[in-house]
């Protein structure tokens, strides 16, 4: 997009500068270099720990993925932890009898008490040094101490990778908070669509034949090194019901693929009876949900069960050539089962969703994604960890440097990328507020003519239709469909964040009138640099369309880069007392 189209700022960009600096930096996270806080498991695939088709059981990766993190997250912590939740893991490989599994696990951020804790998986063939990647997971542990109250200590990322996954963890924390909020919206307000009427009833199976139920007796094998039930060993016991379930449906050996986030309720202990229940609540073409529960109680001593966990699991069936298979189709129980049945579905378009927004690499997604309610969070989501992965790169190449304006690139990934910098003499909530009202950006941007809010999302999310005038020999004007994110600090240290990209709605489609732009990854970032003054910085991962534009001002060419930062500038000093009001109540 032309002009400020994106901006965040990252105190990496100073070791640009300094090739001294670039230095210290890579001695401490180059070669020889481990994280204080990794832990590493390395485990042989024994005929025990196997399944019917002599493949590494998932219950039992889930127990030595959890005990990996658990001593990585102790190992930060410095005291006992517990497991509070688990993200959606994707197994991409099955692990045969005799091979070996690698897990290693570390801390990427640390907040109050919790911190979330990155895994990664790997198999070895020990006689083709062959080694495939099985799958990544994502874990929230909480720090527990008996007498006191926990509060940890922050980590310190070094390396460009650990400074990403530290940086975007603040934004996965924030779509965990959001996850059942977001399912709630989905399920109120979109019409779940099914076909139970137009199916034939005779090839159908009852859901009710595929229920399970299993109760485990907690005993101290089971329990972790502060007497509750292992989280791992908990989430073994439901891919086992599960499995049982989706068998019963198929009349063959599932393979699971999915697991929709674990999040345990409460804890159980050495003595606790869990019950755990499991059910196949939709079958689609070639993949089918089961959905499990688990319970706990004590004999004699309670009469209400507790909530333990909940989840959600995608089975496969697998033929000869490793294709899936297609399955019966389910009949829901009236009532409860045609819930869940029709819950699945929207679970279903969740899962796609976040799969193809949050998890696909920066370079596979297309530059507009088509915005619903169902996605919102997760283009949020990806909007603002875009920008943070963009910030916390480290090569950054200082270009130019004008009355203390200095313009940084970035060639990567196929994309040339710039980085404005300027200090400014205003608050950096003064600064952040009047910048993130795409409504006032034409009073400084020449490239915004007019700006319209289509759609107040919520207190952070906003989608915009900007008008620029033509660029270049362009003979047409050009518009654009913006989604702005905006996020205050999550700890000391984080900067403001305004993170633009473009989205598709149906009601702004392309009209004959203007040239449809996009923009991949932009927004601004504001540190505060002391009293009344803040750093302001604008990045922008210049899209083909803009790239003629960018290069001319990247080889001095042209000064409206510069010129736009001055503006911009400018802007923030004569409207700084615009907020004092509102600012007392921030």
């Amino acid at each position: 997009m032309k002009g400020f189209t994106s901006v965040f700022s990252s105190r990496l960009s100073r070791k640009s500068a300094s090739h001294a600096e670039k230095d210290d930096g890579a001695m401490a996270g180059g070669e020889g270099y481990r994280n204080p806080t990794e832990v590493q498991m390395s485990q042989l695939v024994l005929p025990c720990h196997t399944n019917q088709r002599g493949e590494l059981s998932v219950g039992q990766l889930l127990k030595w993925i959890d005990t990996t993190a658990c001593l990585s997250a102790e190992r930060h912590a410095g005291c006992p932890c517990v497991t509070a939740s688990m993200d959606d893991i994707y197994f991409e490989h099955t692990i045969s009898v005799g091979q070996v599994v690698n897990i290693k696990a570390k801390v990427n951020r640390a907040f109050n008490s919790s911190m979330e804790v990155g895994i990664q998986v790997a198999s070895e063939d020990l006689c083709s040094e062959k080694q495939w990647n099985v799958c990544k997971a994502l874990a929230t542990f909480v720090a527990h101490r008996e007498l006191s109250k926990v509060k940890l200590k922050q980590t310190t990322p070094q390396t460009e990778e650990e400074k990403t996954e530290h940086s975007v963890a603040a934004e996965r924390r924030r779509m965990r908070l959001l996850y059942a909020d977001t399912i709630k919206d989905l399920l109120a307000n979109c019409v779940i669509q099914d076909d139970l009427e137009s199916r034939d009833c005779s090839c159908m199976v009852p859901a009710e034949r595929t229920r399970v139920e299993s109760v485990e007796l907690v005993l101290p094998p089971h329990a972790n090194h502060q007497g509750n039930t292992f989280g791992g060993q908990i989430m073994a016991w439901m891919e086992n019901v599960a499995t049982i379930a989706a068998s019963r449906l198929c009349r063959a050996h599932p393979t699971l693929k999915t697991i929709e986030m674990f999040h345990f309720r409460g804890p159980s202990q050495v003595g606790d009876r869990l019950v755990l229940k499991a059910i196949v609540n939709n079958a689609f073409k070639h993949s089918m949900e089961v959905g499990v529960c688990v319970e706990a109680y004590r004999q004699g001593a309670e009469t209400q069960r507790r909530h333990i966990n909940s989840a959600f699991m995608t089975f496969v069936v697998l033929d000869a050539d490793d294709q899936p298979r297609t399955l019966p189709w389910i009949r829901p129980q009236p009532g409860d089962g045609e819930r869940r049945y029709r819950e699945a579905s929207a679970r279903k378009k969740i899962r796609l969703d976040r799969q193809y927004i949050v998890s696909c690499k920066q370079t596979e997604m297309p530059i507009s994604v088509p915005w619903d309610p169902s996605n919102q969070v997760y283009l949020s989501y990806n909007n603002v960890s875009s920008l943070k992965m963009l910030v916390t790169k480290d090569n950054w190449v200082l270009s130019s440097e004008i009355n203390q304006v200095r313009l940084y690139t970035l060639e990567d990934d196929k994309f040339l990328s710039f980085h404005m910098e300027m200090l400014v003499q205003v608050e950096t909530i003064q600064a952040f507020l009047l910048l993130s009202d795409l409504l006032r950006r034409p009073e400084w941007d020449k490239h915004y003519r007019s700006v319209e809010l289509v759609q107040q999302v919520d207190e952070d999310d906003a989608i915009y239709h900007v008008i620029s005038p033509a660029l270049g020999s362009d003979v047409k004007p050009q518009d654009f469909v913006i989604l702005a994110s905006r996020r205050k600090p999550c700890d000391n240290g984080d900067p403001y964040v305004i993170a633009l990209r473009s989205v598709t709605l149906p009601t702004h489609p392309e009209t004959p009138a203007y040239r449809r732009g996009e923009t991949l990854c932009s927004g601004f970032c504001f540190w505060r640099e002391g009293d009344q003054l803040t750093k302001v910085s604008y990045y922008n991962q210049a899209t083909p369309g803009f790239l003629n534009y960018v290069t001319t001002n990247v080889a001095g060419l042209s000064s409206e880069f510069y010129t736009t930062v001055k503006a911009c500038e400018q802007f923030l000093l004569d409207n700084r007392s615009d907020l004092a009001p509102s600012l007392q109540t921030l």
